[in-house]
This record gives structure tokens, sequence and C-alpha cells, in this order.
């Protein structure tokens, strides 16, 4: 794999690609910092582009670990995406390089971190966050729909939150470029639509439907379909057997909103443009799309 990445001069937006064009990267060109996060494969640090003085995150996967899992056509296909994409509420790739054991990318650094460690602190958002949060991701799959791009694993821990209070989707580990509808199955349980969980095709609609569900989390806490076994998760799910807990009170707006986009056929989901349109998202989002409560 081959890289080199397009650059622009340093700008005061976070995610200003910190790069010359053409370069060609080791690890000599950047000083590495504290460590920011670990995963299956491998780690993220805090890191400074020694040239330009930009942040960056850098993460680091080991070879072996993804010969391993057989995860290097993921990686490929993750890479590939992800450079691709610019709007403000998806995490820059600015670039990748490579050694004899590791791969490292180049990643816009999201100062404020992990929206999952957020959620699980404050047990569930108010309506003004949660509606800030659905607007700006329904607008990235917007923007990544428009470029065939379907997410397939949108969930709270795979977004972050920049310095502003902007959101921001990081991981594109099981998206894919899309001309037709597709069967693969992917993504994390309580999140499947029920065309996934019963293997049948699937297009971008399972953004819309992950989408309700994760505004069902941020209101109330907890996925909609949660069940102590997963066959149980499984037949909730194809049934979509949505309930409503009494506490947290949530306006009548918001539950009619995540109703819409938690339908069994796909092509009766509110498509996302509607949900901007919303009255819920309307009443309660903020037009700059960042929270800052």
């Amino acid at each position: 794999m081959a890289i080199a990445a397009e650059v622009q001069p340093e700008q005061k937006d976070s995610s200003a690609s910190p790069v010359v064009k053409e370069r060609r990267w080791s690890l000599k060109d950047f000083e590495v910092g504290k460590p920011l996060g670990r995963g299956k494969f491998g780690h993220v640090y805090l890191a400074r582009e020694k040239k330009s003085n930009h942040i960056v995150a850098l993460k680091v996967l080991f070879k072996s670990q993804l010969k391993q899992s057989q995860v290097e056509h993921q990686l490929r296909r993750e890479v590939e995406i992800q450079s691709h994409l610019r709007h403000p509420n998806i995490l820059r790739l600015y670039g990748y390089f490579y050694d004899q054991t590791r791969v490292y990318l180049i990643l816009e650094y999201a100062a404020r971190g992990e929206l999952y460690k957020d959620l699980q602190k404050c047990k569930y958002f108010s309506e003004r966050r949660a509606a800030t949060y659905i607007a700006s991701l329904a607008r990235a799959l917007i923007y990544c729909h428009g470029k065939h791009v379907i997410h397939r694993d949108i969930k709270p821990e795979n977004l972050l939150i920049g310095l502003q209070g902007d959101i921001k989707i990081a991981d594109f580990g099981w998206s894919v470029h899309t001309y037709d509808r597709r069967r693969t199955m992917c993504g994390t349980l309580d999140y499947l639509p029920p065309e996934m969980v019963e293997n049948t095709e699937h297009d971008a609609g399972v953004d819309i439907w992950s989408l309700g569900v994760l505004c069902y989390e941020f209101l109330y806490g907890v996925p909609p379909f949660e069940a102590k076994e997963h066959s149980d998760t499984y037949r909730r799910i194809i049934k979509v057997d949505l309930r409503f807990p009494l506490k947290p009170i949530i306006s009548s707006a918001g539950k009619d909103l995540i109703s819409q986009m938690l339908v069994k056929d796909s092509s009766q989901r509110l498509p996302l443009h509607k949900v901007l349109e919303h009255p819920w998202i309307i009443q309660n989002a903020d037009p700059s799309g960042v929270y800052r409560g």
C-alpha cells in the first residue's frame, strides 16, 4: 500500500490536513504523546506532526493481529472510503504509512473523546443534546449516501466529540461502497436492522434504522431491543418490539421520530432529509450543529 496524502496548509479548523502533497510518511515525522485509547488490533496515540506542529491522533495497528483476524481487506476498504470523505461530522483520515510490523493511520484529533463515555456518565442525554447529535449525523449520512457509502455500524462507540462539541463519525470498518443491495452480516447486535438479522438484502436504509436505535439510546440510556439473551434481542428486532419506558419522560414528538425510523420495511423508514424536517429536530436541535451544554 503506497501512500501519498493530499494536504492543505494548516488552518484553525481541526480537520484541516497537516500534510504536504505527495508526502510519504514515517514514524520519524511525528512526536508521539499519550495514549488516547486501545482497540482490538492496536492503540491510538496523541501525536504532533513535527513540520507543521499539527496535532493528530495516530492509530497504530499490528499487522500480525490484522492477519490473524483476516481483516486486512476490511482495513484497506476503511482507508479507501474514509480518506475520500470531507464532512464536518466525519472524522478526517489524512493519510497512512506502515513498517514491517505495523500500519499507522493519521487521523483528525477529536479533543473531547468518545461519546460513549459521555453517555455512560450521563446515563442519557437531554432532548436538546440528542436532537443536535441526530441532526448532525443525519447530515453526515446524507453526504455518505450521496457518495454511495453505507456506514452500517452507527453506534455510540463509533462516535467522537470534537473540541467545539461537534459529533464525528469515527469508524468506517464496516462501511462499504455500494451501487446495489448487499447481504453481508455485519455491525453490532443491538443496532442491527431486521433485514440483516434475517440475512436478506439491505441498502442505505440500514443507516436510518441505526440512527433510530441511536436516538432511542441517547434518550433512554439503553438500546430499544436489548434483552438478556441474544436470541431474544433477535426476536425483538424482527418483530420491531418497540416499547417506550415511562422514565425518563420524553416528548411525544421524540417518540414519533424514533417510531418512524424503526420500521421493519426499509423502504418505509423516514428518509434522512425528512428526519431533518421533523418537528422534534426543528424544536430541539441547535441550528449550529454543536451541542454546548
